[in-house]
């Protein structure tokens, strides 16, 4: 399952599946400032991973609110893990604009780096408590303008965990293409 479409060159695709399970040369954390890998998917990423990430948080030791940094990916299929920074909903002002802008940094990062692929999951939903249906709009449409404006990676992947979450991204789409 799954939806593909290109933009400006770039191969986007949307589907469901376990992002730490993807084949890409990067895949994307939804991190806290202090780069502390902790539950959901940052928990699933150390534990495929290995310590050895941590490690390179340690080093690294923060990142901003909306940005993003980049560390080996140890033991996953991915060489590299991005690490953003997404908001807190109802906590950090102007949550909207700091969702979009960890998406952004973090395919701009993957770019830079001179990668072809990158993993994307559904950043701030989980603990952070960004609703489903805003984050979607939000994460595709950073994506779909970010891609606009040209980058040289061949893939970007939305990877959804849940069933219900990729219908809302696929929804989201669809919503933004009328």
């Amino acid at each position: 399952m799954g939806i593909d479409t290109y933009i400006n060159g770039t191969l986007f695709s949307i589907v469901q599946g376990d992002i730490t399970e993807l084949d890409t040369d990067a895949i994307v954390n939804p991190a806290n400032k202090q780069l502390q890998l902790g539950a959901g998917v940052a928990g699933a990423i150390l534990s495929k991973g290995g310590a050895s990430i941590q490690v390179e948080c340690d080093q690294i030791g923060h990142c901003d609110l909306g940005d993003a940094v980049i560390t080996n990916g140890g033991k996953l299929k991915a060489k590299y893990v991005i690490h953003a920074v997404g908001p807190r909903y109802g906590v950090d002002p102007e949550h909207e604009k700091y969702l979009k802008s960890a998406v952004r940094k973090s395919i701009e990062l993957a770019d830079k780096k001179e990668l072809s692929s990158i993993g994307i999951p559904a950043v701030s939903t989980g603990v952070y408590g960004y609703p489903i249906e805003d984050a979607a709009r939000a994460i595709v449409t950073s994506i779909l303008e970010t891609l606009s404006e040209g980058v040289l990676l061949d893939k970007v992947i939305l990877c959804l965990y849940s069933e219900k979450d990729y219908k809302t991204f696929e929804k989201a789409l669809a919503g933004l293409n009328d």
